[in-house]
């Protein structure tokens, strides 16, 4: 059976939403989104289903296309885009996955966008203690051409308690851990496009098998999964 594809005319309907972005034309059009929208979702459905050979996927979630304009100078009611995220199962499975379907600008993210300041500090003390093996990881050829450089917000300065001296104060400066992959229209709408995301989810696994590791254990190593 073939995959789902996301059709020109998805994102043709994307971008008459960002040209009439306003209640009276959304309405006006609602149907024609119900099934872009249904389409796109199958399409996401069966990327879960090509995860789900080589992770533990517990919800795909495909975003709501309304905004939040509540604390938002842009007032525009809708999204431009469709996306969606696939949550790795339990709590020995630590990342995530992102999809955000745009025309003209496609792409996929995946990491740890805000993680809580306990993960953040466990993170940074393994780092503290020894960065070898995440520099190895990123720095891999075949892990860089998936994914390039680790993106992500940073401190200017040493974390307090941190030495600002210390050899790997790049990465525990970080407060996230986020790498990103553009794709074109044309990639977008080839008819092997789920394949291609899939297999940039599946490249980045070594990263998410050694922040799992961190995370599910202290600095000696000892699991705290009861």
């Amino acid at each position: 059976m073939l995959d789902p594809i996301i059709t020109k005319e998805t994102l043709n309907f994307l971008i008459q939403l960002k040209n009439n972005n306003n209640r009276e034309w959304f309405t006006e059009n609602k149907l024609e989104f119900k099934r872009h929208e249904q389409s796109v979702k199958a399409f996401f459905e069966a990327v879960a289903n090509k995860l789900g050979n080589h992770d533990e996927i517990e919800r795909t979630k495909m975003f709501r296309i309304y905004r939040d304009v509540r604390f938002s100078k842009d007032k525009t009611p809708y999204k431009a885009h469709l996306a969606g995220s696939f949550s790795r199962a339990g709590a020995q499975k630590r990342g995530g996955y992102y999809l955000h379907i745009k025309p003209g600008d496609s792409f996929l993210a995946t990491g740890f966008w805000n993680p809580n300041k306990e993960d953040l500090l466990r993170i940074r003390k393994e780092l503290e203690e020894d960065a070898s093996e995440l520099r190895e990881i990123i720095a891999e050829d075949n892990f860089k051409a998936a994914w390039g450089e680790l993106e992500g917000d940073e401190l200017k300065t040493a974390p307090k308690g941190f030495d600002k001296t210390h050899k790997d104060i790049d990465l525990i400066k970080k407060k996230q851990f986020v790498f990103t992959q553009k794709f074109t229209d044309k990639q977008v709408l080839s008819a092997n496009f789920a394949d291609e995301v899939n297999e940039a989810f599946r490249a980045i696994r070594p990263f998410f098998d050694f922040m799992s590791d961190v995370l599910t254990t202290n600095l000696n190593g000892e699991s705290l999964l009861e």
